[in-house]
């Protein structure tokens, strides 16, 4: 395991903002060297981009769709705190559609998902540790060499040593600037400009709609990635279960189109696709405002060591889900080990 044996350094109480892969990863690791970590969430429960809607007989992933396990620490990271049941290969046929309507197949590489949906690896992860959810962190003021954080009411959360962002950048900016770091803050706008919004659809149908691939990129004007959502280890659904991303232009181009309307046209354009007349029984719609990094700077993590604030996330490491983890682990190796 990343960092597991045994340290000796002074105990830090830090705050991390957002409980996603990133964030929790952090707070595992931060844990593990003996430090005081609490964790602030502004939803429900934690997950971030492994995010999963409730849906009739079950649900669907609505965020990331799977993940690969290119850096060898991650899997027996995932297998140490989240539990070899919270994950599992997806045995599918990926293929990739060019805008002339021809497929090849996706390069061979073992894919994972979340079992029996995304969320359940973030569910685990997160009982090793101190979240404090439904709670929407505004500002932070610092008072001698220590950082208190207030909530939207402006009451006290408490005060720290450190501070951790997982936030998506224009959230991660927000903060910084409601909390007078704006010479920190303008270093994020790039990145700002880079994230890309997605609409996705969750549409059931009764009969199977696409047989030859489990999941598919696509050059389309309207959708980027399907998926049957059904054919993910675990999901007992009657029927099928797709879940369709759009193409980030058209996402942003629709941003504030209504949901059932973008839902309409985005199984429309799939139903044209696939060559395939049933409409759907069920059709679920999200938003998501941050969604896919399109900025080519990728350093992994931010650190502001003057202010004692760091940065991390998948939107600095290349977007994917493996790329959170990585950009935690390389944040929390890069903190300093004094106070």
């Amino acid at each position: 395991m990343p960092n597991e044996k045994s340290v000796s350094l002074p105990v830090r109480r830090i705050a991390i903002v957002g409980s996603g892969l990133s964030g929790l990863t952090a707070a595992i690791l931060l844990q593990q060297q003996g430090h005081k970590v609490v964790v602030f969430e502004k939803s429900r429960g934690p997950g971030g981009r492994l995010a999963a809607k409730r849906v009739p007989g079950g649900s669907a992933d609505i965020g990331a769709q799977y993940f690969t396990a290119r850096n060898p620490d991650f899997l027996p990271f995932l297998r140490h705190y989240a539990g070899d049941s919270t994950f599992a290969p997806w045995q599918g046929e990926f293929g990739f559609r060019s805008a002339t309507g021809q497929w090849s197949p996706f390069p061979e590489e073992h894919r994972y998902v979340g079992t029996p949906r995304m969320t359940a690896i973030t569910r685990a992860l997160s009982h090793h540790l101190d979240v404090v959810p439904e709670t929407r962190v505004k500002r932070f003021s610092r008072y001698g060499e220590q950082w208190t954080l207030y909530d939207i009411e402006d009451s006290s959360l408490g005060s720290f040593d450190q501070i951790i962002l997982t936030a998506p950048p224009a959230q991660s900016r927000d903060l910084l600037v409601d909390s007078g770091l704006e010479a920190e803050a303008v270093m994020l706008e790039d990145y700002v400009a880079g994230i890309q919004p997605c609409w996705a659809v969750a549409a059931h149908f009764n009969e199977t709609p696409c047989a030859h691939h489990q999941g598919m990129r696509v050059e389309h004007p309207v959708l980027y990635w399907l998926a049957n959502n059904s054919s993910k280890p675990d999901r007992k659904d009657e029927g099928e279960w797709w879940v369709l991303h759009a193409d980030p232009a058209w996402s942003q181009s629709h941003v504030d189109t209504p949901p059932e309307q973008v839902a309409a046209l985005l199984v429309e354009a799939f139903r044209d696709l696939v060559g395939f007349a049933e409409d759907p029984g069920e059709v679920i719609a999200h938003r998501w405002l941050y969604a896919r990094s399109a900025c080519d700077a990728q350093p992994g993590h931010l650190w502001f060591d003057e202010q004692k604030i760091g940065l991390a996330g998948d939107w600095l490491r290349g977007g994917r889900v493996e790329g959170a983890f990585d950009s935690a682990s390389q944040l929390v190796q890069a903190m300093p080990s004094g106070a």
